[in-house]
């Protein structure tokens, strides 16, 4: 069936038992502490009440959830106990005999599926690194090759390569990827489609990373487990595995006031007020409250994750009430109207240089570099303009709008990206561009300084409006 028939119902919040009001000034509350959300999407009873992209994002764009991934490959694992494929007391090394030599089956021979699903391999320090860059791409053998100072299940250390192994299992005893293994299982029921999942070099699914979804994919997620399995009167995962894998079984911290040491579960978290969540680096959240019966997807582009919870805590949990409301539609309205414009304002105009028309169809050379940019032209138009370069040789293009977003794709190690680029003139001589890649929460930032026969370009990197410098590059124009 199409994802489209899978869509979450909507409703208006007061129907469900929530203010308009309060959503409004969640979102309010948001921008005000410049905390950068790409998407929001909050379901009550079943139905989505509000929901909302920050343009250029959109709601078609699957996006980058980082180590959300984990809570997808937990599920996984719920669908291979239950069929028997193996168990959670199974050691780790019991299936990869290929690597049991006996050292390593000495060392690890503690190590069980459970220790994976918890964070409590016995491992002091992330290995995730390490086992990326192994020399022969064997991810598996690399991990082996790790040390545990201590016991299994004693302690928690949260490390991507446990997930890896995880995804590393359930490939060995399918015979199918991650991906194609929840295919049937997940997505299809939930009608998530055009799924993507990174994979290592021996074409294993990362697991622990690596997945992109819509947010919508993301809240039919967060939804199915909300109601402990079922989808549409449908049991799809076995009610003990929702229970078991959203409870705490290892503890990861005292704070009262941090949501990361609530304790953790199968690749989930525990939260404060009895909720749990699936997240990823930047903010990415899945957040499940069971208690408000409530589900709230999020992606970000964002440090601090803390900061979006308090406001989910502050502001949308207490504004859950016990039946349906009355009707308010001045706040309905209000609502709709902020959802309908929300956006990352692009560049805007300063002034207007006469260099963009000097310097369009000038060809600029550039000095050695280690982006092996070879050669770079611009052409400015009144709304828009295009930057063309030689990298090793390759012709890449990218146009942006001048003052506005404009949507397109840009090629990065043979993958097409979508993007979004706004440009401005900052001064008489000096054109700024940011390039957003929307299916991440990754931007950067090109400031180009043009002097005589001289060009200068800038290049900062980063999240949001966190971007950091990282390389300036000279050309000079070619007058041949």
């Amino acid at each position: 069936m199409l994802a489209t028939q899978h869509r979450l119902p909507r409703s208006n919040p007061e129907e469900q038992g929530i203010s308009s009001k309060a959503i409004h000034s969640f979102i309010e509350h948001i921008e005000q502490q410049q905390l950068e959300l790409h998407s929001f999407m909050f379901l009550r009873h079943g139905h989505v009440v509000a929901e909302g992209w920050w343009a250029p994002y959109a709601a078609n764009h699957p996006h980058a959830l980082f180590s959300l991934s984990k809570s997808f490959t937990s599920t996984a694992i719920g669908f291979a106990v239950e069929e028997r494929r193996f168990s959670l007391e199974d050691p780790v090394i019991s299936f990869f005999p290929e690597e049991a030599t006996p050292e390593v089956e000495e060392h690890f021979e503690k190590l069980q599926v459970r220790h994976l699903l918890t964070m409590s391999t016995g491992h002091d320090a992330n290995n995730a690194p390490n086992i990326r860059g192994s020399k022969d791409g064997n991810w598996v053998k690399a991990y082996f090759g790790s040390t545990l100072p201590h016991t299994p299940g004693t302690q928690f250390l949260y490390s991507s390569d446990a997930t890896y192994m995880l995804s590393a299992i359930v490939q060995k005893r399918t015979g199918q990827t991650l991906i194609d293994y929840l295919q049937p299982r997940l997505f299809e029921p939930l009608g998530i489609a055009g799924v993507a999942w990174e994979t290592c070099p021996l074409g294993i699914n990362t697991g622990g990373w690596g997945l992109s979804l819509t947010t919508e994919d993301v809240a039919k997620f967060g939804q199915l487990y909300l109601r402990q399995g079922q989808w549409n009167g449908r049991p799809i995962i076995p009610a003990a595995w929702i229970q078991q894998a959203t409870s705490r079984h290892i503890s990861n911290g005292q704070s009262a006031d941090s949501d990361w040491t609530q304790g953790y579960g199968y690749q989930f978290w525990r939260c404060r007020h009895d909720a749990y969540r699936g997240d990823g680096a930047f903010g990415q959240f899945v957040i499940v409250m069971p208690e408000q019966d409530a589900v709230i997807a999020i992606t970000s582009g964002l440090s601090d994750m803390q900061a979006v919870l308090n406001q989910v805590w502050d502001l949308l949990l207490p504004a859950c009430r016990e039946g349906a409301m009355q009707a308010d539609v001045k706040e309905q309205q209000a609502l709709t109207a902020k959802l309908s414009t929300l956006a990352i304002p692009p560049h805007t105009s300063i002034c207007r240089s006469e260099l963009s028309t000097t310097v369009s169809g000038a060809l600029y050379i550039f000095n050695d570099n280690e982006m092996q940019w070879d050669s770079i032209q611009f052409e400015f138009e009144e709304d828009a303009a295009e930057i063309t370069w030689h990298e090793q040789g390759a012709k890449k293009q990218l146009t942006c709008g001048i003052g506005a977003w404009l949507a397109g794709e840009i090629t990065d190690q043979e993958i097409r990206q979508p993007i979004a680029a706004s440009g401005t003139w900052q001064d008489d001589a000096t054109f700024v561009i940011t390039c957003r890649l929307l299916a991440t929460p990754f931007c950067q930032k090109i400031v180009c300084h043009f002097h005589k026969d001289t060009l200068t370009i800038d290049l900062s990197r980063g999240i949001g409006t966190d971007l950091k410098p990282f390389l300036q590059l000279k050309a000079t124009k070619n007058k041949g």
